[in-house]
């Protein structure tokens, strides 16, 4: 049986934070792995509440190479920062598993929730977190090397299946911030320990403890 919005939100003990009203507007949606929620630069005007699978955050740097931030698993906000800024979407945002989403327009957020204190309070510690992940995301792709960023990136990529699809190198290495060269170099050396395989554009992966072991606790996530 379909889980419904209500059903979610008592899930997440977040049936009493959002009065009658507002939960009347909400929408729930559903994403295919690989479907894009948000694109970065567009305008925003509804906030998510990330309820059901993963989705995958990365931002556009000044240089033109795009970024992985992190990872969101259940339960987490998705468009919060936007909310309280009032401006265009930051990162870009892609269900790497099915996914589900409930949707509430910023208007009504606006009109319904504007002076309820814990609300507000809620909404503060979401975003304080996010800026400390995104600190932690820059260092990660500063500070550590390529293979740890590939061991993080293809653990974070596969949490249900083994099997990486329709795999673009070039966007892979973007997103871990090196060239595509090395990134070349070291697929071969984890498919070399027998790690991986790849093969017309798919990764499989096959030790996933090991590649756990490489990424130690410094993933994405």
């Amino acid at each position: 049986m379909e889980l419904t919005s209500k059903d979610y939100l008592s899930q997440y003990g977040l049936a009493d934070l959002f009065p009658e009203r507002v939960q009347q507007v909400m929408q729930l949606e559903s994403l295919a792995g690989g479907d894009r929620l948000l694109s970065q630069g567009d305008d925003s005007g509804t906030l998510y509440l990330l309820v059901k699978g993963k989705l995958k955050i990365s931002m556009l740097s000044p240089e033109g190479k795009r970024l992985i931030l992190a990872f969101k698993n259940p339960f987490d906000l998705v468009g919060d920062i936007e909310f309280i800024q009032q401006c265009s979407l930051i990162n870009t945002v892609e269900a790497v598993t099915t996914t589900r989403v409930i949707r509430i327009p910023y208007e009504v957020l606006q009109k319904e929730m504007a002076d309820n204190p814990v609300w507000l309070n809620f909404l503060l510690e979401t975003v304080t977190q996010k800026f400390k992940m995104k600190s932690h995301a820059m260092n990660f792709n500063l500070l550590y090397p390529v293979d740890v960023r590939l061991a993080s990136y293809l653990l974070s990529m596969t949490p249900t299946q083994p099997k990486l699809d329709s795999t673009s190198l070039l966007d892979m290495a973007d997103l871990i911030g090196t060239s595509y060269r090395h990134l070349n170099r070291v697929l071969k050396q984890f498919e070399q320990a027998g790690w991986i395989i790849k093969k017309r554009g798919k990764i499989t992966i096959l030790d996933r403890s090991s590649l756990l072991t490489q990424a130690g606790q410094n993933i994405y996530e």
